[in-house]
């Protein structure tokens, strides 16, 4: 085995907060209940908690599904197959992503890649590069009915069937979903050519190590029973063996909640950049499991590192080093140098991610009991989803969503919503536009002007995408968020099917995307959150350079 994971921490004057919790979590035999399922760790209640702790154990039990894994993408490669697709949003769709985007393609295998944006243009670009008689589609979705990834199905489901034909149409998608789910009843209807039928005691944002990250994972040529044995270093690191003083997820843990606790509650990644997309996956765990009951960690990832004068007094900062990676270590070393607490992370090479999966799940499960909240559940997710739902009826009815005007697009309109900033706040960009390379440095540039002018922490999020990340924090913390929604013209729109196999259509993604900012929108105002909206037109990046100085 090799070297044991260890958290070296230089918390300064919140060692002691760190130390209590941990020296809390041993008295209360907190790891040794979680290993047992005790739901009391965090609520008296077992709803969604009981039902939700299969991630404990995943590791070991995918071990033995990996022949089965290994024969599918042996029968795709035998069949011609080229490329996958990934239709999913949040825990379904980040892990793969990560995975790809860290190990890319071996040769031989499929290039994996991610459809998670219901912008037409996102949804077109993928239909332009692909050949659908060398296609996979791997339809993902827990709970079966996610309204996004249903859509993607039925779009290209047509798709291949028009190129290829209806009888053979259903050979191109695979599921992976819950027991019983609607999903594997479509599986069914239409001929997939396999249903992986996941434990449904997992959550979405914990099922990194379960079908949902590891049939993308084999498709690209991952050595998944390396990975596999990671994620269960892990587990007796931390196992029920373990003492709480000696368990690296204890430790970390008990940081994270502590140190929130004590107003360090921006938890700022500053990732080696071979693992540099695990910040996306572990944005919506930390996001999604902790901001609730007006209570969160704010998870910033991606945000460009800068000097310590441009930070808050409300930071932790998490690095994530890979063996022989010294390009960052100035930085964080200047952050411990002005008095911010770090945590150090070392990874040995990439295959370290199965190890982080499982480390950071049960660090943000402890996280939650200090914090004394449930971190499996999501309850303000379902308020944009039901806006949403309301914004589509109206399109239903009338033929026309609500108009909501948006603010002028100036760095006068923009700097007076700053303005309303307070200490602890932090400021959110959320996307609702085609996600390419040149947006995103675009975002980039803005938020680092954001830091500078405000010392506010900055966190980016492409739309619909983020709905199922860092929506639930949004809504469900103490309401620290300054909320600014980018929204744009689609130059073409694209018909959603009403059923696959039918040409009928009474939605367009377009109208859907923008269904889904308004219902957002609504939903972050009745939970009296800050917001505004711009419109930035038919060029995406101009608009916002027009908000930069």
């Amino acid at each position: 085995m090799s070297e044991p994971q260890r958290i070296h921490a230089s918390l300064g004057s919140y060692q002691r907060a760190a130390d209590a919790a941990l020296a809390a979590t041993s008295e209360s035999a907190v790891m040794a209940r979680i290993w047992a399922r005790d739901h009391t760790v965090w609520k008296p209640e077992p709803a969604e908690i009981t039902n939700r702790l299969g991630w404990l154990t995943t590791a070991s039990a995918m071990a033995q599904v990996v022949p089965s894994l290994t024969e599918l993408v042996g029968d795709l490669q035998a069949d011609g197959y080229t490329d996958a697709l990934v239709l999913g949003m949040g825990g379904s769709s980040l892990a793969p992503e990560v995975l790809e985007r860290t190990f890319g393609v071996r040769h031989g295998y499929l290039d994996l890649r991610v459809l998670d944006s219901t912008d037409p243009a996102a949804v077109l670009g993928h239909a332009d590069r692909l050949d659908p008689s060398r296609t996979l589609f791997l339809v993902s979705t827990k709970s079966g009915g996610t309204v996004e990834t249903l859509s993607f199905f039925k779009f290209f489901y047509n798709w291949v069937a028009a190129g290829l034909g209806a009888d053979r149409a259903g050979e191109h998608f695979v599921a992976i979903t819950d027991p019983g789910s609607a999903l594997a009843e479509i599986a069914r209807r239409y001929r997939f050519r396999a249903a992986l039928i996941n434990d449904p005691n997992i959550g979405g944002r914990y099922s990194a190590l379960s079908h949902f990250g590891l049939l993308p994972a084999a498709l690209i040529g991952v050595d998944v029973p390396r990975l596999l044995g990671q994620g269960m270093a892990a587990m007796h690191e931390s196992g029920p063996q373990v003492a709480p003083g000696d368990s690296p997820a204890a430790q970390l843990g008990a940081i994270l909640g502590a140190l929130a606790i004590a107003g360090r509650d921006k938890a700022t990644f500053v990732i080696s950049g071979a693992v540099e997309s695990f910040g996306d996956w572990v944005e919506q765990l930390i996001a999604e499991s902790t901001g609730k009951d007006g209570r969160g960690i704010v998870p910033v990832v991606g945000e460009p590192v800068g000097p310590p004068t441009v930070y808050g007094d409300d930071r932790l900062f998490v690095h994530l080093r890979m063996d022989g990676d010294e390009s960052q270590d100035r930085s964080v070393a200047a952050f411990e140098k002005a008095g911010h607490p770090v945590v150090r992370i070392h990874l040995r090479d990439t295959y370290d991610l199965g190890r982080q999966f499982f480390l950071w799940e049960l660090a943000v499960a402890v996280a939650g009991h200090v914090l004394a909240i449930n971190p499996f559940d999501q309850p303000n997710v379902e308020a944009a989803k039901v806006q949403a739902r309301r914004m589509v009826a109206e399109y239903a009815a009338s033929g026309k969503l609500p108009i909501v005007e948006a603010a002028p697009l100036s760095t006068g309109v923009f700097a007076a919503f700053l303005a309303q900033a307070r200490a602890g706040d932090y400021v959110t960009l959320q996307a609702y536009v085609r996600p390419t390379e040149q947006t995103s440095r675009a975002l980039a540039q803005l938020r680092c002007q954001v830091r500078g002018e405000t010392r506010l922490a900055t966190t980016v999020g492409y739309g619909p995408r983020f709905l199922h990340s860092t929506g639930q924090l949004h809504k469900g913390d103490a309401g620290n968020g300054l909320f600014i929604q980018l929204t744009a013209d689609d130059a073409q729109n694209v018909p959603i099917p009403d059923e696959a196999g039918e040409a009928a259509s009474s939605m367009m993604f377009g109208v859907l995307k923008e269904a889904q900012a308004l219902g957002d929108r609504q939903a972050l105002i009745d939970a009296g959150r800050r917001v505004i909206r711009f419109d930035l037109g038919n060029d995406v990046v101009a608009g916002i350079a027009r908000l930069t100085t």
